[in-house]
């Protein structure tokens, strides 16, 4: 009789993509900071994951490095799609918020913050 493997697979697809299984965290989480050269403790530590999980994720990218690399690159382009239609449809209102008058009764908190910018561009 042959016995079945109960091992659960470490990459799943979910809707949000690419997933590290019993976990929120995509591939494409893991590979921005991988990107950017983050080492694999950091990312580790910032993502609350463990070496099995980063091991397995890793082994995962190279062995379909090509088709991961195209969705991640699909992946990066819808983010940025989704950005820009944002900031497009707010637009218009961030002017308008920062057109208007300060509120009576702010005027030290007001104060406080502009002192807090111009130290933070000196």
């Amino acid at each position: 009789m042959v016995s079945a493997p109960t091992e659960e697979p470490a990459i799943i697809r979910t809707e949000r993509g690419l997933t590290i299984a019993g976990t929120r965290i995509t591939l494409y989480d893991l590979m921005d900071y991988l990107k950017v050269q983050y080492p694999q403790q950091l990312i580790s530590e910032k993502l609350g994951l463990n070496h099995d999980q980063i091991r397995s994720a890793l082994a995962y990218i190279e062995t379909h490095h090509i088709e991961f690399e195209a969705e991640y690159q699909e992946c990066l382009q819808t983010a940025k799609e989704i950005r820009q239609y944002w900031e497009d449809r707010n637009r218009e209102r961030f002017a308008k918020i920062a057109a208007m008058p300060p509120k009576p009764g702010q005027e030290v908190l007001r104060a406080k913050l502009q002192a807090w910018k111009a130290r933070i561009e000196a």
